[in-house]
């Protein structure tokens, strides 16, 4: 790894709001495209994602999921619970940028790909009695349409819809149905 990316990997637990966000910035470009220093990263960002900080957890998950798509050992697959356990984070806030960056990890591989679609399923299904629950369950089919249109497969179509006839208020899944309309 660079001394660069090192010292952003730094800032991303300074207690500058504006030196971490800009390092969480930089760090978010630089991982849309695989890089060479994911492993080096990896812990050290699996333990952010229980950090005190609430900012240092969305960011730690967020990266985590750009850096699949450097993860050819696959340890996405073992490490995407501790990743997805975020989604209940107490501050919501946490909880929504997480979600709404697990389907980048589904466009890693088939397997990983897989794995989205099976734990979303399972996260729109469980949230039925948290206080957000409508939020929730829009931003996994959002998340499912994000992946539909990185990978297309029918089968994230299939599943999106099937997701939304479960929802017993008509208005909400009026709402949700809106995501595969364009």
């Amino acid at each position: 790894m660079d001394q660069s990316t090192r010292a952003l990997l730094d800032n991303l637990r300074s207690d500058d709001a504006n030196a971490r966000y800009a390092a969480y910035m930089a760090l978010l470009a630089a991982t849309e495209q695989p890089v060479d220093w994911a492993y080096e990263a990896w812990d050290e960002l699996l333990a952010m994602t229980r950090d005190a900080n609430n900012h240092r957890r969305a960011i730690a998950t967020q990266l985590l999921c750009n850096l699949a798509l450097s993860d050819p050992r696959q340890r996405m697959l073992k490490d995407f619970d501790k990743v997805l356990a975020v989604t209940h984070d107490k501050m919501f806030v946490t909880a929504r940028h997480t979600l709404q960056a697990l389907w980048k990890v589904g466009t890693a591989g088939p397997k990983q790909k897989k794995l989205v679609i099976d734990r979303l399923a399972g996260r729109f299904a469980e949230c039925a009695v948290e206080k957000n629950c409508t939020l929730i369950r829009y931003d996994i089919i959002v998340d499912l349409r994000h992946l539909y249109d990185a990978a297309p497969d029918e089968k994230i179509r299939r599943k999106s819809l099937e997701l939304i006839e479960t929802e017993p208020d008509l208005k909400y899944r009026k709402k949700y149905a809106t995501v595969w309309k364009h």
